[in-house]
């Protein structure tokens, strides 16, 4: 174990909840109709396109290639603004200790998460500092549950991707880690993530202590 790779949205901080307020917006505005909650589960994890197709697939609404892609960047429009007043304070509990003790222990940390935000939400987060690489998703081939942001996210960091813990809270993102051979931990419920070989209920409940334990006895 040297590396830990990590998602972002609801492993880092809870800004899935400012993507899905975001999407509702643009739906409203743009075809007016409500997106039910259900529905967040399938844009949890996966690009701001996967996210789209989704949404446009549920509501059965063909638009044109042009007309996504504008309402792609419409929706990363709203969800920037509703970042605006993200600060450490909103990091989830425990991930900054976990982060500390991490660092301490001289071990690579690397993001994998699939928003283009990424480095913005870091760095309000006061974050970046704390990184030592961040996957560009622009630059991986597929999107999650492929493996492809994992394996990028350890070429970036120079670590075999089978040495690395991999830290997600969609289903498709530990798919993603599975799929990419590193050592999955997932945070939230059994039901839901028990692909994963090492699930927390939240992230305050994910200390080192336990995650070393957890990849020692895999």
């Amino acid at each position: 174990m040297n590396g830990v790779l990590f998602d972002l949205d609801g492993v880092i901080a809870d800004t899935s909840v400012f993507h899905f307020k975001a999407w509702r917006k643009l739906i409203q505005d743009h075809f007016k109709q409500d997106l039910p909650p259900e529905l967040e589960s399938q844009t949890k994890g996966v690009s701001r396109q996967d996210s789209l197709t989704a949404i446009l697939n549920y509501l059965q609404i063909t638009v044109s290639q042009a007309d996504f892609a504008n309402l792609c960047n419409e929706k990363n429009t709203y969800y920037r603004k509703l970042l605006t007043d993200l600060t450490s304070a909103d990091i989830l509990p425990g991930i900054s200790e976990l982060i500390n003790q991490l660092k301490k222990h001289h071990f690579k940390l690397a993001l994998a998460s699939a928003s283009l935000n990424g480095p913005l939400i870091l760095d309000k987060l006061s974050l970046s500092n704390s990184f030592d690489a961040i996957a560009d998703p622009q630059q991986v081939t597929l999107g999650k549950p492929a493996p492809d942001i994992f394996l990028a996210a350890a070429s970036a960091i120079n670590v075999k991707v089978t040495d690395c813990i991999g830290i997600e809270d969609s289903i498709a993102g530990i798919q993603a880690i599975n799929s990419a051979g590193a050592f999955s931990i997932g945070i939230g419920s059994q039901a839901e993530l028990s692909q994963a070989k090492f699930i927390v209920p939240n992230t305050a409940e994910l200390t080192f202590a336990k995650m070393v334990t957890a990849y020692q006895n895999n």
